[in-house]
């Protein structure tokens, strides 16, 4: 039970969900171009159209050719062969997350490039792979790079996403001269290809480019064998059309008929009919034990010999991949070592369809042992994908200790999702599952959807729980809705200094969404204090952009107290600290450069106004777009800009849908005030009257979303009662409606 409410401990922390340490346990073979066949027949035309593309500095090489055309091992030789750094991605389906497609993608050009780590890195961290931060900050890494650079990615096909799309079509576009971009594809990606033609930027090489010329396939027929004439050769060559899968499919079918040329007359060379083929006469001619062992082994993606003994029981697996692959050009070495490997994709489909023909029944099984030798190897994410396929739904839940603080900690809350959505209904009954839940939903701006998991959470919580690990979670939903009273009541209860001090890093988060409560309900002194604890505690971890929630925070509360040059000061840190950290586009800087903006003197003010707004319109929740949408257009007023008044008007908006926007309401009566817009005084220089035990009972209810009527149900008075209340505490407070009547009870500690 201890070690649950440990791994629940992990979430506190994560409340703004753009932290943690990239702990991807990536396969080494997915950074490296797959070994080269021993039989590896050198294209030298090809090598030389794609250096020719590179030499003349063409932004993206796009391969693009169905299964089987070679595209992977063309790329693999060419690179090969070549001088000049080069960075391999080997996309797979699980990449189709932005924020696990792009740290493997960093993780692969910083195999070549180490800074480029320490660059982006940050960035990837601070995001769930918003392409906008991520790939700014890649360019401007690439740019540092002075060594000519390919970066690959093979399989792109694999990936769905657009806003992975976007981001490649940018990153393609803006990166610098000496980086190109290569795409190996079977289809063509959703980029704007007619605008790379245009501009030269665009190197193609597709099916027909691809096909093997009759002296290449010759050489690869014959290779090892000298029993087809040249008539068969060419034979050969015209039915498979120079398709390369095809031609080694041939060849490997040839090694088990007695007449070759015989076999040549009745092949037929489009990939149907090849797989046809092999299902008829290649699977039908292995050794009985063998294919058993190549139709258990297809459920994986890779292999190595020890996961192969786990699967099938077999205790020779390391000699058998390798004596399968020096026979079968379709089993494709991933290391230098030998030590995995993989099936080719039309060999792969091939073996899997068969599978489910033959042996649909042990499958499961099969994927229970491969997801048991993966959770042996620390390998949590491929385990609970084989969990997934063998229906063993409570064995992801469990798994989710582990890999559900991986996944928040990398940023990967689309690959949360989608496991989590694998498990069903058992989510309901485990209090990890519930909380991911949680997180997601309020990332995704569900905040209902995510309140009910906090409440789920809550009730199936085991004993020993400490609702402090919930605490930063039900305090965002709640700011992100308006309601700064109920967060406050939650941030009161956890702000104790010492106790904040001496809490795990990993709930640092309390902290900063405790102080930002207590800054967002006017609480000043009691903010201070709070966020000088979460300053302290995060600015020597990992937590960067936790760190700098926390001075943004602090800036934001000297401003709220009218010291404009702290306020400043603190603003100016924060930007740099986020400069210096890679984060320069981190969406959350919006107040900072809001008030550096309301601060400053010059014409460096609307820019910063401008772009504090663009800032905070990608934040989840109202607050901090409110108060940027007030500050800046109170600075583009300043200026004669008309928008300035557009950007009020908004924000009078966002307000209104508040139930209880705390310093953010105030913030703009007055500089609606200051600019006419707004007829009132908002200033509150002390209780006018005291308010009657009667009227402090209706007070506690104004933070509320109950009207008038609905308090007057819960006071057990009538609405006229409750109305009359109201204007009352309106006049000894000063104030003329109902927020600036909270904020200022607020200030006054009578809230």
């Amino acid at each position: 039970m201890s070690q649950v409410v440990e791994a629940l401990s992990k979430f506190g922390w994560k409340g703004d969900h753009v932290d943690g340490a990239l702990n991807l346990g990536l396969a080494a073979t997915k950074l490296r171009p797959p070994t080269l066949p021993g039989s590896l027949i050198q294209r030298s035309r090809l090598d030389d159209r794609l250096n020719t593309g590179v030499d003349a500095q063409a932004r993206l090489v796009l391969i693009s050719a169905p299964a089987g055309s070679g595209k992977t091992t063309l790329v693999a030789s060419w690179l090969a062969a070549r001088d000049g750094a080069a960075a391999w991605l080997q996309a797979e389906a699980g990449d189709d997350d932005p924020g696990r497609f792009w740290a493997y993608l960093v993780e692969a050009i910083s195999e070549i490039a180490p800074s480029v780590r320490a660059d982006v890195k940050p960035a990837v961290l601070a995001t769930t792979g918003d392409d906008d931060m991520v790939v700014s900050t890649l360019i401007n890494a690439l740019a540092r790079v002075e060594q000519p650079l390919v970066i690959v990615v093979d399989d792109y096909h694999l990936i769905t996403n657009d806003a992975i799309h976007d981001g490649m079509e940018r990153l393609v576009e803006l990166c610098p001269p000496h980086v190109t971009v290569v795409v190996s594809t079977r289809f063509d990606p959703p980029f704007r290809l007619g605008r790379l033609r245009v501009r030269g930027h665009l190197l193609e090489v597709r099916s027909d480019g691809l096909r093997f010329e009759s002296t290449e396939a010759a050489t690869l027929l014959r290779a090892g064998d000298g029993s087809l004439g040249a008539d068969d050769i060419e034979l050969l060559s015209s039915r498979t059309e120079g398709w390369a899968a095809g031609l080694v499919l041939a060849r490997l079918s040839m090694a088990q008929v007695p007449d070759a040329s015989a076999f040549v007359q009745e092949f037929h060379g489009d990939d149907q009919l090849v797989v046809d083929y092999l299902s008829d006469e290649f699977l039908a001619g292995v050794d009985a034990d063998h294919l058993d062992r190549l139709l258990s082994t297809s459920i994986l993606e890779q292999m190595s010999g020890p996961l192969i003994d786990a699967v099938t029981g077999s205790t020779d697996g390391a000699i058998w991949l390798a004596d399968t692959a020096s026979e079968n050009q379709l089993v494709i070495s991933l290391d230098r070592t030998g030590e995995w490997f993989r099936y080719h994709h039309l060999l792969r489909d091939l073996l899997r369809l068969e599978a489910e023909t033959t042996m649909s029944d042990r499958l499961p099984e099969l994927h229970r042992r491969a997801a048991a030798w993966f959770e042996s190897e620390g390998d949590h994410h491929r385990a609970a994908q084989h969990f997934i396929k063998a229906g063993e739904r409570a064995e992801v839940a469990r798994l989710m200790i582990a890999l559900g603080p991986q996944l928040i900690a990398d940023n990967q809350i689309g690959t949360l999702r989608t496991t989590l959505a694998a498990i069903g209904d058992a989510v309901e009954t485990d209090t990890i599952c519930a909380l991911l839940w949680g997180w997601c939903e309020y990332i995704a701006g569900a905040f209902d959807s995510a309140a009910r998991w906090v409440e789920v959470t809550h009730r199936i919580a085991p004993d020993g729980f400490d609702q402090i690990i919930t605490a930063p979670l039900r305090m965002n939903i709640l700011l992100a809705r308006g309601d700064v009273q109920s967060a406050l009541a939650i941030a009161r209860e956890c702000s104790d200094l010492d106790r904040l001090r001496s809490m795990r890093i990993e709930l640092a988060n309390v902290a900063t969404v405790a102080g930002g409560t207590h800054m967002w309900a006017g609480q000043t002194d009691d903010a201070r204090a709070v966020l000088a604890v979460a300053v302290e505690r995060t600015q020597h971890s990992d937590n960067h952009s936790v760190h700098l929630l926390s001075l943004i925070f602090q800036a934001l509360a000297e401003f709220d107290a009218g010291d404009m040059a702290g306020a400043r000061e603190r603003a100016v840190h924060a930007i740099a600290t986020a400069e210096a950290l890679g984060l320069g586009s981190y969406h959350r800087l919006g107040p900072a450069y809001a008030i550096r903006a309301r601060t400053g003197e010059g014409s460096d003010a609307p820019a910063d106004a401008r772009r504090a707004v663009e800032s905070a319109k990608r934040t989840t929740g109202d607050l901090a777009l409110a108060h940027v949408l007030t500050t800046c257009g109170d600075v583009l007023l300043d200026a004669s800009d008309a928008e300035g008044l557009e950007l009020l008007t908004e924000a009078r908006t966002v307000v209104d849908r508040c139930p209880d926007p705390g310093i953010v309401a105030r913030h703009l009566e007055r500089i609606e005030s200051r600019h006419a817009i707004a007829a009132t005084t908002v200033e509150t220089p002390g209780i006018v009257e005291q308010l009657t035990d009667r009227e402090t009972a209706v007070l506690r209810y104004l933070p509320t979303t109950l009207s008038q009527r609905e308090i007057a149900n819960e006071l057990f008075v009538s609405p006229n009662t409750v109305k009359t209340h109201c204007t009352a505490i309106y006049r000894k407070l000063a104030v003329d409606n109902r927020k600036a009547a909270v904020q200022a009870a607020r200030d006054l500690g009578l809230l």
